[in-house]
């Protein structure tokens, strides 16, 4: 995939992270035609089980299934068969559940798609959470390497064991697309336009600095759905995405 291929709109990625799939519904129908993807995550899917998966995808609406699996090999294999047979177009593992867990994934990825026909989906590794930072990293998780030399690490890992790519904070974008190349997937969430607040993100980019790094795709929720006028804050995203795609053309 060519970082240049893909248009700013598609590019962006809005969480849907609500508890109940009414909230859902309503923004996916009110931002359908702002956002290019939907993710997933723990909470609405906690709340609501696999039916979640469908509110998307029965009109045709790409989802990103954001379950951060982390487990033994064998258990990860089952999880990753269950969601891909969904039709969702990305899910996540945790790159720290380490070569063996990555490969049983992308063999999942693999198996659902031969069973369902569906499309595979974009396998991605989440490689250092961007609510991190280099201090918690060393003190807390007892990890040696530098910030950007761990996500490197794990990036490379995740490419030698069946990733197409990986989740990863906007700082390392320069740094991974050296290490993995051109057609490695990156998705970077952490991203704050200037005017929105950082909240719980260590490690945030504006969406221009991000695409002008060369991130392919953006998670961006709190400065869209917690703005007063959403479609307004969705427009402005994109708008300058654009103009750091256009800068890089």
């Amino acid at each position: 995939m060519s970082n240049q291929a893909i248009d700013a709109r598609k590019r962006l990625i809005l969480p849907l992270d609500v508890s109940s799939i009414n909230e859902a519904q309503r923004l996916i129908d009110e931002l359908r035609d702002f956002v290019g993807m939907f993710k997933i995550g723990l909470e609405l899917y906690s709340a609501c089980g696999p039916a979640v998966l469908d509110l998307a995808t029965k009109d045709k609406l790409p989802i990103f299934f954001d379950g951060k699996f982390c487990d033994i090999p064998n258990t990860v294999y089952g999880a990753c068969r269950a969601i891909a047979a969904h039709d969702v177009a990305m899910l996540n593992v945790h790159a720290t559940g380490g070569s063996k867990m990555i490969r049983a994934a992308s063999d999942a990825c693999d198996m659902a798609a031969r069973e369902s026909g569906l499309a595979r989906p974009i396998l991605l590794a989440v490689t250092v959470l961007t609510s991190l930072d280099q201090n918690w990293l060393a003190n807390e998780l007892g990890v040696t390497r530098s910030m950007e030399g761990q996500v490197c690490h794990l990036a490379k890992l995740a490419q030698e064991n069946g990733a197409d790519g990986v989740v990863a904070s906007a700082n390392e974008v320069k740094l991974i697309r050296k290490t993995c190349g051109a057609n490695f997937v990156i998705v970077t969430p952490g991203i704050r336009p200037q005017w929105a607040a950082a909240n719980d993100q260590s490690r945030i980019v504006t969406p221009s600095g991000a695409i002008a790094d060369g991130a392919d795709y953006l998670v961006i929720g709190r400065p869209i759905t917690h703005a007063e006028n959403r479609i307004d804050a969705a427009k402005r995203v994109v708008e300058e995405m654009n103009q750091a795609l256009v800068s890089i053309r």
